[in-house]
């Protein structure tokens, strides 16, 4: 087997690249720039400052990776979602298949809200059977604010656990850390999260999230808040919050939604795809559970069109108090129950008249 571990340089040093880029574009333009729309359909909106880091992903990965070994390089913005590295190279002769998200969390950077991600994962190229569960290598660096001068980067190799970096934009200074999530033994008074970032089915998701807080916490009397929220629009961003110690508890259920709207007559709420969660290997090897939502593997093709349900709990105490309620919340609110038809053999008779009636004799 070919060891992965040589890639993880190449990796950073493009990470650093595209959020050295991304960062100095966005000192120089307006937000309104940075937030205009260049590209819809496919599986989300493409907007300008998606394009700044998608206009050297390739070439970098190019340079920086496939000239040594060839690859199968897959992301959104990528016309038809991959490309074999050299080119011309068939994709049967790929080493790896490297997923890439060049900008996870776009659309709270773009308005200088809050950091965004670079995800790479790397598996071994099986081609088009790869999933997410084949990733041997994962590496995410944060894109600070313009404002912010830390910059984070975490990495993982299957079997060897996490580690991170915090990179000083001002002085150049690095400094080495071990992502700890936390050893809390409950929910108390600690952020968790049911993820319901686009309209589309959150009154669904909202009541999920208030029985499963129910179950966990009992009634209470309204009083005392006795855990928090919070809606980082970015997966990359969440794994982040979970393994650092800040996050207890989420839940990304978005495509279980499908079928309810489906029925509704509406179209389905943009969800979680295996770019934005291919950094998940890091997360487990910090120590954070990380789920399929209600399958125990997390899994999906390595692809930019699978829809992916996920659920992370910071240790696995947290897990066994808050799973088996998860489930029962999941099966109350997103299970679509069929409408109950009318037998046959039912008289008519039997059968109660809602209509307006007319009153007149």
């Amino acid at each position: 087997m070919v060891d992965s571990g040589w890639l993880l340089e190449p990796i950073r040093e493009i990470h650093a690249q595209i959020r050295d880029l991304v960062v100095s574009r966005s000192e120089a333009a307006e937000l309104e720039e940075m937030s205009e729309v260049v590209e819809e359909g496919g599986c989300d909106t493409l907007f300008h400052i998606d394009r700044i880091s998608e206009t050297r992903l390739i070439a970098l990965f190019e340079e920086g990776i496939a000239s040594r070994a060839p690859m199968v390089l897959i992301g959104e913005g990528i016309p038809r979602g991959k490309i074999t590295l050299p080119r011309n190279t068939r994709s049967e002769d790929a080493i790896w298949r490297v997923i890439v998200d060049p900008i996870d969390g776009t659309r709270s950077l773009m308005y200088q809200k809050r950091s965004g991600w670079i995800l790479t994962g790397v598996a071994p190229n099986r081609g088009d059977d790869t999933s997410l569960a084949d990733i041997e290598l994962a590496v995410q660096t944060e894109i600070p604010l313009v404002k912010q001068h830390l910059s984070d980067c975490l990495w993982a190799q299957k079997g060897s656990g996490a580690r991170g970096e915090r990179f000083n934009r001002i002085t150049g200074e690095r400094r080495p850390f071990t992502p700890a999530p936390s050893t809390a033994a409950g929910l108390d008074h600690g952020f968790s999260t049911v993820v319901r970032f686009f309209s589309g089915g959150r009154e669904i998701l909202g009541a999920l999230d208030d029985e499963l807080a129910s179950a966990v916490f009992g009634r209470g009397d309204g009083r005392n808040a006795r855990s928090f929220e919070d809606q980082y629009l970015s997966t990359g961003g969440e794994l982040y919050e979970l393994m650092t110690g800040h996050d207890r508890f989420v839940a990304d259920l978005r495509p279980l939604l499908a079928p309810i709207l489906e029925g509704r007559g509406s179209s389905s709420v943009l969800c979680c795809h295996p770019y934005d969660i291919s950094t998940a290997l890091i997360a487990r090897e910090a120590g954070v559970v990380i789920t399929g939502g209600l399958e125990d593997e997390l899994n999906a093709p390595l692809n930019t069109e699978a829809n992916v349900s996920w659920a992370g709990y910071a240790n696995g105490i947290i897990r066994e108090l808050v799973e088996p309620r998860l489930r029962a919340a999941i099966e109350k609110h997103l299970r679509p129950r069929r409408p109950v038809q009318e037998s046959k053999s039912t008289p008519a008779a039997h059968t109660p008249d809602c209509r307006r009636r007319d009153p007149r004799p």
